[in-house]
């Protein structure tokens, strides 16, 4: 047993012995530290190039025009003669107001004014007579200068009368509450019978607002509009502004820039602005909210593929491939998209190669076989009709 045990304890001793020597045959299969070959990757050389100037917001539609109807005298609305939401001219009438106490009015103010006329030709007759008898020494120049003073007296009260006819008729007039401009009825706030009291609340009888011109009104951020300002040879308002639909289809286009504020909003960091366009066909609903497309002019701009861009805890990111052909960071400050891809303000100088794939296998410093990429096909889009977004999309993080 004991030579049996031994053998044992021998074998094992020879097994054990072998290891390093299975596992140094086996090393030709080992990768070499740091030694393989380098990593093939696809780069583009970054070139300034002209880009169309495109912005788009959310902005907010109003009526150019927007007036509150409401009734001048107190009464009782007779009748409505309009349908709600319909489109009226200036000068139709919406309602009627009961006519009969102003007509027996302006009645009264006619009768006044008869009656002060008279009064008025009778103090001229007498002033004219006595001022003959005073030159005749028939009667004191007291009488005389007081028939002349009640003739002045008598012209100033027919004066008075005849401000009463022109208030009566214009009170009278107001009866039929007329639409002040061209445009779209809101809904009626009184009913028929109510009583209107002129200076209160009770008076407000619809909303009128002019759809066509439409305004649509938003904001461009600091740098937004900076941007704007930085295309030579192009003012604001000579851009040219569509309103689109979820597609990115227009609804309403051949817009222009009518307003542009001379402030910007402290507690916001916006530039206000208004633009005007057509909208025969009420296409945009005032109230309604829009996405908003400015486009003009054209600006040198350095742009990278999206799928170039990288995020890590310091900011958004690109590989590049250096002078010694190795693979570097470098730190971007991208703005907005364009089409495929993607400007860059900050970061990269013409002449970069900036790597495109494989991006997740490098490592700084890690050396790499450029090769050029080839020429995409033409775009069906054109970029102009890419979003210029408010808040850039976040960059893909980097694994």
């Amino acid at each position: 047993m004991l030579s049996s045990n031994l053998a044992r304890l021998g074998l094992f001793v020879v097994c054990v012995s072998g290891i390093p020597l299975l596992a140094a045959c086996g090393g030709g299969d080992a990768p070499a530290g740091g030694g393989g070959a380098p990593l093939a990757v696809t780069t583009v050389q970054v070139a300034p190039k002209s880009l169309p100037f495109v912005i788009e917001t959310v902005g907010r539609a109003e009526g150019s025009k927007e007036v509150e109807v409401r009734a001048r005298v107190t009464g009782i609305l007779e009748h409505q003669t309009y349908n709600e939401g319909q489109k009226v001219k200036a000068g139709q009438v919406l309602f009627q107001i009961e006519a009969a106490p102003f007509e027996i009015a302006l009645q009264h103010a006619r009768a006044a004014l008869a009656e002060e006329q008279a009064r008025n030709q009778q103090a001229r007759r007498n002033a004219e007579r006595l001022s003959g008898l005073a030159e005749q020494n028939a009667v004191s120049r007291r009488v005389a200068d007081d028939a002349l003073s009640e003739l002045e007296s008598s012209s100033a009260a027919l004066l008075a009368a005849q401000a009463n006819v022109r208030e009566a008729e214009l009170n009278l007039s107001y009866t039929k509450v007329v639409a002040p401009i061209s445009g779209i009825t809101g809904r009626a706030l009184r009913s028929e019978g109510s009583l209107l009291n002129a200076g209160t609340d009770s008076s407000l009888l619809t909303t009128l607002t002019q759809a066509d011109p439409m305004w649509v009104r938003f904001a461009l951020s600091e740098s937004e509009y900076a941007a704007l300002r930085s295309i030579e040879n192009v003012k604001p308002e000579s851009l040219s502004v569509a309103v689109l639909d979820k597609n990115g289809a227009p609804r309403a286009d051949h817009g222009k820039l009518n307003f542009a504020a001379s402030t910007m909003d402290n507690s916001l960091g916006t530039v206000q602005m208004r633009a005007e366009f057509p909208n025969n066909a009420l296409a945009v609903l005032p109230g309604e909210y829009v996405r908003v497309k400015l486009t003009g002019g054209a600006r040198e701009a350095i742009t990278v593929p999206q799928k170039a861009v990288l995020q890590s805890s310091q900011g958004p990111f690109v590989w590049i491939v250096g002078e010694d052909g190795k693979a570097q960071q470098r730190k971007v400050k991208t703005g907005a998209w364009v089409g495929e891809d993607w400007e860059i303000h900050e970061g990269l100088q013409t002449g970069d190669a900036v790597i495109v794939d494989n991006l997740l296998k490098l490592k700084a410093d890690q050396q790499v076989q450029a090769q050029a990429a080839t020429a995409a096909a033409p775009q069906t889009k054109d970029a102009s009709n890419a979003p210029a977004a408010r808040a850039t999309p976040s960059a893909r993080r980097a694994g």
